[in-house]
């Protein structure tokens, strides 16, 4: 059994990689597990001498990850670049806080003294999606890393060229051996990995379909895991909203990385007052993108990661459509080569549909109409995802006013959601549970041990 790099643009396989058998992976695990006491003794000062020379790492290879990133996924080579800035920032962060964040805790008790220390649980287990391949792991394993937890990665298997560049960047940044490796393994031979004594914890990024499997095998042997799952993140655009700033926003929301990203922007909610300047805006803006090459700058349009998620996207149209959603442009393949998707507005989307009720992961923007604010907080939570979401108003009081109504994990006031390590993102219902990055997610995988002492 192998696992293929396929290039999205071409359909050509670039490499295939055998997939580990039983005893490799043993060996594997036994040698992080070994690597992960002498790791753990390190002072987080120490350890963050190693986190730092990762950031530089990132930094000296940045065009050749970017173009492997866009090879392997498709991402445009712009964004690519970002993704491994965002690496290289997340790296810098938590060699620098750390030590702040994993602080010892006084606190009066009837001790004569008495404290919260933070110690690491042991190996982690990542499980990370091909939408982000590097950015996706380095939020999870610095935070760990720095709290020393060593990591192991099972990446998706779309992306085993990513995978393996990882570690090969962590072995450059002069880590101790073993502290990170990447596992060459198929979503099949997980459970048995998961169960292993020699793994502490797990964390996923991911489907709710593969978030239920995990939590409740790691639930049966009762081990920590972080979920960060799918999400349909509502983006509430109020009466008073500047448009033309509002609508340039909304696009980059929810076609940036071709819409395949958790916190894209995926329902449109509209006060009436402004429902068709902004579905009219929103046109001109997307149908100006092109499809092309996304190593290419001009290019503006990039291919979806597989064709099976294509496959998946487009029937998710067509059965919103044949539910009353109306097409107002895409919903259609673009060209005969390449795993491209036209740019799609679907309108008049209402509960009950798939384009309101499911994830669309792709180039499909949705939008729902409504009377009132009150019509626009209820229809933003009325789904079964809570990640992200935006309001978009000139009235910042009564942006963080409804952002406080929002049932997610992060909502933003004129802005788009994203990650930034100095703050927590995680979600709630079925987005999933736990928190990464900020002072939260570096303390979701240590012991929280209370010392007690007369």
């Amino acid at each position: 059994m192998s696992m293929l790099s396929i290039n999205p643009v071409t359909g050509q396989t670039i490499q295939s990689f055998p997939v580990w058998q039983v005893d490799t992976i043993d060996t594997v695990l036994s040698e992080v597990e070994s690597a992960q006491e002498g790791w753990a003794l390190l002072s987080i000062e120490q350890r963050s001498v190693y986190m730092r020379k990762l950031a530089q790492v990132f930094r000296q290879h940045r065009d050749d990850y970017a173009n492997l990133i866009s090879e392997e996924m498709g991402k445009l080579l712009k964004e690519a670049r970002a993704e491994i800035d965002k690496c290289a920032l997340g790296c810098d962060h938590f060699a620098e806080h750390a030590g702040t964040y994993l602080a010892d805790e006084i606190i009066a008790s009837d001790a004569s003294r008495s404290l919260v220390v933070y110690q690491p649980l042991g190996t982690l287990l990542c499980i990370m999606p091909w939408n982000f391949p590097f950015w996706q792991l380095i939020r999870a394993a610095a935070p760990a890393m720095m709290a020393g937890n060593t990591v192991v990665l099972k990446h998706a298997s779309n992306v085993p060229r990513c995978a393996l560049a990882l570690e090969e960047a962590f072995r450059e940044a002069g880590f101790p051996a073993n502290t990170f490796r990447t596992l060459m393994i198929t979503a099949s031979q997980v459970e048995t990995v998961i169960t292993d004594k020699r793994i502490a914890a797990v964390t996923l990024t991911g489907s709710n379909a593969a978030g239920r499997k995990v939590a409740a095998i790691a639930g049966q042997h009762l081990k920590k895991c972080v979920l960060e799952l799918g999400g349909s993140d509502p983006f509430i655009v109020l009466d008073d909203a500047d448009l033309e700033f509002t609508v340039a926003q909304a696009v980059t929301a929810r076609f940036q990385n071709m819409g395949q990203s958790c916190i894209a922007a995926k329902r449109f909610i509209l006060v009436d007052a402004i429902a068709d300047s902004f579905v009219q805006r929103f046109k001109i803006l997307i149908n100006e993108l092109r499809s092309g090459d996304p190593k290419i700058e001009t290019t503006t349009l990039a291919p979806m990661a597989r064709t099976d998620l294509r496959d998946v996207l487009h029937a998710q149209v067509e059965r919103s459509l044949a539910m009353g959603a109306t097409l107002v442009t895409g919903g259609e393949f673009v060209g005969t080569q390449g795993v491209y998707y036209a740019p799609t507005i679907l309108d008049q989307v209402c509960p009950g549909m798939p384009a309101f009720d499911e994830e669309l992961f792709g180039p499909v923007a949705v939008m729902v109409r409504v009377k009132n604010t009150e019509e626009a907080i209820r229809l933003a939570n009325e789904s079964p995802f809570g990640l992200g979401g935006s309001v978009w108003t000139r009235d910042v009081a009564r942006g963080e006013f409804i952002a406080r109504q929002i049932q997610a994990g992060s909502v933003f006031v004129n802005g788009i959601v994203k990650s930034d390590p100095r703050l927590p993102i995680g979600g709630i219902k079925e987005s999933g549970f736990g928190r990464e990055l900020s002072c939260h997610g570096i303390r979701e995988f240590v012991n929280i041990k209370t010392i007690w002492v007369r």
